[in-house]
């Protein structure tokens, strides 16, 4: 059992390795491939993929990368006794901590997995944990502002995104709770194990960091470039006409929108300019729901959140997210 345990563990980082390399050769030799005889044949579509491709992995690694060192920080130097003293006992007043928490966190939902995963494997109850994992890509204050500048003629979608964040959350959160009472929900983590034995622990604390940072870098970074890629094709061939035709409807374009922002992975500090494109065709709500469904359940993070939580887990978080923004957003629009 051992020795298949090595060899996944082995195929899946010669798998991520493969998926960086293509990265790097796409991004530093994508002119010279463009102009090779052997492409000029490929259908225009398939470069605009690698063209979008880039783009996400480019707006999305600087995030990963901090996030990954935030993570490897919380490894290192925050102990199970800080995270006690710093949630309170009771499991109803913990939600308004995390919430303040969330408004003062500037990470984007490229990066906040792999952080909310450190908090919870040093104590931060399972619920609050998720109620930190939907807020913060949405009420940090470089997503508000964001959002602000691109909505500073219609301040209605503003207070609406960050209100309706707020909302869901708290309901989802509470919903875990009763449901799942703090259960152990992160998948087992093969250790990477070359750094803590060899090193131990006379490693001071920054080697640490960066060791763990590397680690949480690579297994990321495969479910990432993955998701960044299932997105890139999914922008290139969805026929953007075909949906405006559904945009009038509050019903059909709340939806369209939920399965927009699903699908088109925009990183939650510039989603705001994408769904102002779209101000002049969807409703109010729907571009709401854009804006609080996206950063809270995308491609690229539903495939990091089955790499680190149990798949009936995520499944049962999927589906909470994806009917309460839908009801939030509904209610929103006839009110």
């Amino acid at each position: 059992m051992r020795n298949l345990t090595t060899r996944d563990s082995v195929r899946k980082e010669i798998i991520g390795l493969l998926l960086l390399a293509i990265f790097i050769i796409s991004f530093l030799f994508m002119e010279d491939i463009k102009n090779d005889s052997v492409f000029e044949d490929l259908p225009s579509s398939f470069m605009h993929v690698n063209t979008v491709f880039l783009s996400i992995l480019i707006e999305a690694v600087p995030f990963i990368l901090l996030g990954v060192f935030v993570s490897a920080l919380i490894q290192t130097f925050v102990t199970e006794q800080h995270i006690q003293k710093l949630i309170p006992e009771n499991p109803y007043m913990g939600i308004g901590v995390v919430l303040f928490m969330g408004v003062i966190f500037p990470v984007c939902e490229c990066a906040i997995i792999p952080v909310v995963r450190r908090l919870i494997k040093k104590g931060l109850p399972l619920h609050l944990g998720v109620v930190f994992l939907l807020t913060v890509p949405i009420v940090n204050p470089v997503v508000i502002l964001s959002t602000f500048y691109a909505f500073r003629t219609n301040l209605t979608v503003v207070y609406g995104r960050i209100g309706l964040a707020l909302l869901v959350a708290i309901v989802i959160g509470l919903i875990v709770y009763w449901v799942f009472r703090n259960q152990d929900q992160l998948r087992s983590q093969i250790q990477h194990g070359a750094h803590e034995h060899s090193h131990g622990l006379s490693m001071s604390r920054w080697k640490q960091t960066v060791y763990h940072a590397s680690d949480e870098f690579f297994d990321t970074g495969k479910f990432l470039i993955f998701g960044a890629f299932l997105a890139s094709m999914f922008q290139v061939f969805i026929n953007r006409n075909d949906l405006l035709a559904l945009g009038s409807s509050e019903w059909s374009s709340t939806g369209l929108m939920m399965g927009l922002a699903f699908l088109l992975s925009i990183c939650s500090e510039a989603d705001a300019f994408i769904a102002a494109s779209f101000g002049s065709t969807f409703t109010v709500g729907s571009i709401i729901a854009f804006l609080v469904y996206g950063p809270m359940l995308d491609v690229k993070n539903m495939l990091m959140m089955f790499a680190y939580f149990k798949a009936r887990f995520v499944f049962v978080l999927m589906g909470l997210i994806t009917l309460i923004v839908f009801a939030a957003s509904m209610v929103f629009q006839y009110i």
